[in-house]
């Protein structure tokens, strides 16, 4: 195979993590170059457009941040090891959240993470604020901000994790769907370049959790105005003989402006174990995306109840 052409938007995040899929490429044998491409407005489609258009072979993204509605030009060939998916805070003089005094000021950019910390009842003043990690990270040292929260897929990317004082529990917060995963996209008719990606990049078990989330996130969206967080992981369990299996065990969380915090779990089969083909081609996920859809339509019912009155069965806090 040819040198690989990753097109990466040219933060020093996007870089970073572009970066490391070239780097398991090369130890794969296979030249890779990162080629930056302008991104002003909507980064995705940008890259998107290099893809389509034969500048870049592949295109790297943050997961999280992609369009629910699928681009029929491109497909995702290989969801890589994912990276941490929790959030962390960075808070001024090493405290973590609970040590923070009421009416501290966090900053984020996610309303997800701002309707969840005004949940927990800490009597935290959240603010939002915009930029690259480093900015973000920065106001905190300056004493405007007494913390904010990140993603610490991106710190543990940038080689900042160091400077994290939590990294905050699901029980606490649920990230967002996708989050600490990459995707890595080629041409839907690019068949050398899709099936060599899924055989050198793609990780069934992260695959498999962000199809769950992402099919809780566009069930959710689709049906009301909540932040939305989940989370999926493989796990072991027992079945009915006693035996060990695997299983995907999905948590999802959904936020209102009103400060109703309700979450919802459940698990499926998973059936894509270590020696087992990449999903993405020789299976459809189906377990994966109805047990999201499942999760989701939970809900929406706990929503429904919230805005009309009635008993939810969830209420706003940490639950298991």
């Amino acid at each position: 195979m040819t040198t690989l052409k990753l097109g990466t938007r040219g933060s020093p995040l996007a870089l970073a993590q572009t970066g490391w899929v070239a780097q398991r490429l090369r130890a794969a044998g296979v030249a890779a170059e990162l080629i930056p491409v302008g991104t002003a407005g909507d980064g995705y489609s940008a890259l998107r457009t290099a893809l389509v258009t034969g500048e870049v072979n592949v295109a790297v993204h943050s997961y999280k941040d992609l369009p629910i509605e699928a681009d029929p030009r491109v497909v995702i060939a290989a969801v890589p090891e994912r990276a941490d998916a929790r959030d962390a805070l960075v808070a001024r003089d090493g405290m973590v959240l609970g040590e923070l005094p009421a009416g501290a000021v966090l900053g984020t950019g996610s309303p997800r993470r701002g309707r969840q910390l005004h949940a927990l009842g800490l009597g935290l003043q959240v603010v939002p604020i915009r930029g690259n990690v480093d900015s973000r990270i920065s106001r905190v040292f300056a004493g405007e901000l007494d913390g904010v929260v990140i993603a610490a897929a991106g710190l543990a990317r940038l080689g900042r994790l160091d400077v994290a004082t939590e990294l905050l529990d699901p029980l606490q917060m649920l990230p967002a769907p996708g989050q600490g995963a990459l995707a890595c996209e080629c041409r839907v008719d690019d068949l050398d370049t899709e099936h060599f990606l899924g055989t050198v990049l793609d990780d069934a078990g992260a695959r498999a959790a962000v199809t769950a989330e992402r099919a809780l996130l566009a069930a959710v969206v689709d049906g009301c105005d909540a932040a939305v967080g989940a989370l999926a992981d493989v796990v072991e369990d027992l079945d009915d003989d006693g035996r060990v299996v695997l299983r995907l065990f999905l948590r999802g969380a959904a936020a209102t402006a009103d400060g109703d915090l309700l979450r919802s779990s459940a698990t499926a089969p998973y059936s894509f174990g270590e020696d087992s083909v990449a999903p993405h081609s020789f299976g459809e996920l189906t377990d994966a995306e109805n047990l999201g859809r499942e999760v989701a339509a939970e809900l929406l019912d706990l929503l429904a109840g919230a805005l009309d009155g009635r008993p939810s069965g969830a209420r706003p806090g940490p639950t298991a």
